[in-house]
């Protein structure tokens, strides 16, 4: 008796890929998050010197960034503009039910969907590219974020960062 290994075409890979990624997003903010809350709130509102003033204010960039290429993938989102301001419970709640609507929304795209084009027209860019390009876009977008805020933190004295890596993600997290 002999086992056939299904091997994926590129399509089937690249589906997966992104489903994938919008996962390992929403892990690794709520393991961003998770280890936050374990600071003391009037630390995580210090004014440092950074691309934002506190991590709050990046944490909330993140979130807002999100919500735009969610709106830009979903078009029946409800996106209304970069109006959040919420207090650090708030803004942890929401970045992680929004990282979870991303994951939710990308896995439920069929491989089609996430190889299909979508214009972009805004004040500052125009652009139509496959949206495969808008999941990672945002995906690495908020790695970078993170990552800002791990250096925030180390800047604040914080030295038990969490792992957020996606081969972590990958081989110990999934």
């Amino acid at each position: 008796m002999s086992a056939t290994i299904e091997i994926p075409t590129a399509e089937k890979s690249l589906a997966y890929a992104m489903k994938n990624f919008a996962d390992y997003n929403h892990w690794a903010n709520c393991t961003l998050v998770n280890w936050l809350r374990t600071k003391p709130a009037e630390i995580l509102e210090t004014e440092l010197k950074s691309s934002f003033t506190t991590i709050r204010v990046t944490l909330i960039h993140i979130l807002e960034t999100q919500r735009y290429w969610f709106s830009v993938l979903n078009p029946e989102s409800n996106y209304s503009g970069q109006d959040f301001d919420g207090d650090l419970d708030s803004t942890f709640d929401t970045l992680i039910a929004q990282s979870q609507e991303l994951a939710e929304y990308v896995e439920s795209l069929s491989t089609q969907q996430i190889q299909q084009e979508t214009l972009v027209e805004s004040p500052w860019f125009q652009c139509n590219f496959p949206n495969f390009e808008y999941i990672m876009h945002v995906v690495n977008h908020t790695t970078y974020h993170r990552g800002q805020i791990i250096t925030m933190g180390r800047n604040l004295g914080f030295t038990d960062a969490p792992m957020t890596d996606y081969n972590f993600y990958n081989v110990m997290a999934k």
